[in-house]
């Protein structure tokens, strides 16, 4: 089988650690082809029906983990989404207006005929903060609003709480407001624009301090480890790009329970795989876009998450015949 990889560029890309690294790896030592492409190469041209892309066809070198980890395989070809037996959408946030018009194109090649994991209408429909309302009696007291009077009271209210942007990723803009915060306004303020820009605020959960859990959930399935973020002393995100340290640990019986509600309220909508973010019994965030931490659970646990992510992907799209560009190789 052959696999579009919309992904970030290669460059940029910490191979040592990269899931989409981690999967395309995994790829190839079943047997499997891979290309490549960003959001800026996707294209429809007048006339011409199918959602398309400029794609690179890739080989995984063996030194994977240094920065030319890659080898371009063959020249560069136009291909429609729809000639792979899937598309991978991978590209980071942030989750812009040109991150939903790749979604939109997606939605118009699945109709083509191809195959996209996750699907542009279910990342569309999942904003990765606010999902969670989909799941209010797993969730710590949450408002979602623009409005400074409203913020304002629900701090009052609950205290310790914390704000954030919806659109931002590993934990930037971020802000814990303790009950005697002298820059409330100025903050709220900031991550409001003025009252223009919408956050959202939850009450703060001390069990944060034993790390914020990352639980990967594939075809529904939750993988039975997870990457618990520790903070840094005296900070409050565990963000691995906020300094916080990983650590790998067996999912508990709430972990589960969570992941199972998550896995199965939301199979069949197009998501193979989401990453649960659990702060001590509450869920925090859904992550649809390209969740991580791959590498970080097989290097700890010995339990391929990677290959575990193949297996499901090859399961689903094998009952179909494989695309053109499976098939036409150099």
């Amino acid at each position: 089988m052959h696999f579009l990889f919309v992904i970030d560029p290669l460059p940029a890309l910490k191979a040592w650690k990269d899931s989409s690294v981690a999967i395309m790896r995994s790829l190839a030592a079943h047997g499997h082809d891979f290309s490549f492409a960003t959001m800026g190469d996707l294209y429809i041209l007048e006339g011409r029906v199918q959602v398309s892309a400029t794609a690179m066809r890739l080989r995984a070198d063996a030194d994977w983990k240094s920065h030319d980890w890659w080898t371009q395989d063959a020249a560069p070809r136009e291909c429609a989404l729809a000639d792979f037996d899937a598309v991978l959408m991978r590209k980071d946030p942030p989750f812009d207006m040109e991150y939903v018009y790749a979604t939109h194109l997606f939605d118009y090649a699945a109709s083509q005929g191809a195959r996209v994991f996750n699907a542009g209408a279910a990342i569309r429909n999942h904003p990765e903060k606010l999902a969670i309302t989909e799941f209010a009696q797993y969730t710590a007291p949450t408002l979602v609003s623009r409005d400074m009077a409203r913020l304002r009271a629900f701090q009052a209210r609950h205290g310790d709480v914390i704000v954030k942007p919806l659109d931002g990723m590993g934990g930037s803009g971020i802000f814990r407001l303790r009950p005697d915060e002298p820059n409330l306004g100025s903050i709220l303020e900031a991550l409001t624009g003025m009252g223009e820009r919408t956050i959202m605020a939850q009450r703060y959960i001390p069990e944060i301090r034993d790390g914020d859990k990352r639980i990967l959930i594939i075809d529904g399935e939750p993988v039975p480890f997870a990457l618990a973020r520790i903070p840094l002393q005296g900070e409050t995100r565990g963000n691995l790009a906020a300094g916080g340290r990983g650590r790998a640990q067996p999912l508990s019986d709430r972990d589960l329970e969570l992941a199972r509600a998550v896995g199965r309220r939301l199979a069949g909508r197009g998501l193979l795989l989401i990453g649960l973010d659990v702060i001590g019994d509450y869920i925090t965030e859904i992550n649809v876009t390209s969740p991580t931490c791959f590498v970080e659970i097989t290097e700890q646990t010995g339990f391929d998450v990677a290959g575990r992510f193949v297996e499901a992907l090859v399961r689903i799209v094998s009952g179909r015949p494989a695309g053109r560009a499976a098939v036409d190789r150099p």
